[in-house]
């Protein structure tokens, strides 16, 4: 035990973040594997009734569970997660990557987002999965349920911008603060899709679940690509001959 802590103190900063990226990538992608058998065969419905009625009176399903203002919270934590907010932060990052000459950077914000946004939509239209029907919806939805948009984007978004916003900081409390942040912001985001209706909780948990690794992976390959040609260069330096 001793032996692995020490292994681990001698790990670079570097090196840590990509065990977590890799880390990120295969918890994300088996728990989205099997979050989506689970809705496939019918067996999370059961559960999946009952959290969606604790979110309401009952008796009156109708209404939302708390005062009134709640509502109002509610629906603007989850308008954080839409494609309006999600358009509008990723065109202000990009801009600032043009004006910083970042376009590597600019690249894989473009890349998360949109791949992103392509696979949301592609397993909406593959599992067809309809909205809850059995509690009414606080506000109009019209497309396909699983996995979560909102839950999806919010996670590759708000890490995706944490984890390059922490890569500017020294102090590790810093880092941790600020990926916190972001996971915090993608929590609320999911909770607010289960108090409005518009979402099972398996939907919510399959977005976070594909966002999660879906993020990771944005960073992880870049990053590879980079370390592969940095390794190739140095090689080809190496073996020039001396004079």
């Amino acid at each position: 035990m001793l032996g692995i802590k020490s292994k681990f103190r001698t790990l670079s900063g570097i090196e840590i973040k990509v065990l977590v990226a890799v880390f990120a990538i295969f918890v994300g992608s088996i728990g989205f594997i099997l979050i989506a058998g689970f809705v496939s065969s019918g067996s999370t419905d059961h559960f999946d009734m009952q959290i969606l009625k604790s979110f309401r009176y009952p008796g009156n399903l109708a209404r939302p569970i708390g005062p009134p203002w709640l509502f109002e919270v509610m629906r603007d934590v989850t308008s954080l997660g839409g494609s309006t907010i999600v358009f509008l932060i990723t065109i202000f990052v990009i801009g600032y990557f043009l004006l910083q000459k970042q376009y590597g950077m600019l690249f894989l914000v473009l890349a998360a987002v949109i791949g992103g946004a392509v696979i949301d939509l592609e397993l909406k239209e593959l599992f067809s999965r309809i909205r809850p029907q059995i509690i009414p919806n606080l506000i109009p939805e019209k497309s396909f349920g699983f996995p979560s948009g909102h839950s999806m984007m919010s996670t590759i978004i708000y890490l995706s911008l944490a984890s390059l916003i922490a890569r500017l900081q020294v102090r590790w409390r810093d880092k941790i603060y600020i990926i916190s942040v972001a996971i915090f912001l993608s929590f609320m985001i999911g909770i607010s899709r289960l108090y409005l209706g518009v979402h099972y909780p398996t939907d919510v948990l399959g977005g976070w679940s594909l966002g999660l690794a879906w993020a990771a992976l944005c960073w992880f390959i870049p990053w590879y690509i980079s370390k592969k040609r940095s390794e190739e260069i140095k090689k080809s330096g190496d073996d020039l001959p001396d004079e």
